[in-house]
């Protein structure tokens, strides 16, 4: 773990890179968690985290997904990569976050019950059409289920 004033410095002045986990029942909906950290703060926003340093993005997902869903490893497809750009960051200093997203599409039907709250502090399911029409879901969660937000469709060079 960095300290936190060097943590502060990665944050201000390069793109983080993380994995969010679009999380699927067997019924098509889309789990959810309220965050209780900043950016995105008191939004609905799918699991996910940060990729560490020297850490292999097969190992950060392994990791991920223990944190967030208390689940061990899965099959999950991967539905591409996307930026996500913030006003605020994890600190209440006053510069953006910039994430570069992989983004991982998995299935899970346990209880949700039993999830971890250090990141969210309630669940819900949330069906796509409900989702997109959500004002505390947050865009970035609503990009998954749009077109053109991923990096590389919503611009050409």
């Amino acid at each position: 773990m960095l300290p936190l004033a060097t943590f502060k410095t990665v944050i201000a002045s390069t793109p983080l890179i993380s994995i969010d986990l679009v999380v699927k029942n067997s019924e098509g909906q889309i789990l959810l968690g309220k965050r209780t950290n900043r950016p995105a703060q008191h939004y609905w926003f799918v699991p996910g985290g940060r990729v560490l340093k020297d850490e292999p993005l097969e190992i950060a997902f392994s990791r991920i997904l223990k944190a967030e869903l208390s689940s061990d490893k899965r099959e999950a497809k991967f539905l591409g990569v996307y930026q996500h750009f913030y006003e605020d960051n994890v600190t209440v200093d006053k510069f953006t976050t910039h994430y570069i997203v992989l983004a991982y599409e998995l299935f899970f039907n346990e209880s949700v019950m039993k999830l971890p709250t250090e990141q969210h502090n309630e669940y819900q399911w949330f069906n796509k059409s409900e989702l997109l029409n959500h004002d505390a879901v947050h865009k970035h969660t609503k990009w998954y289920f749009q077109k053109g937000k991923k990096a590389g469709e919503a611009f050409s060079l």
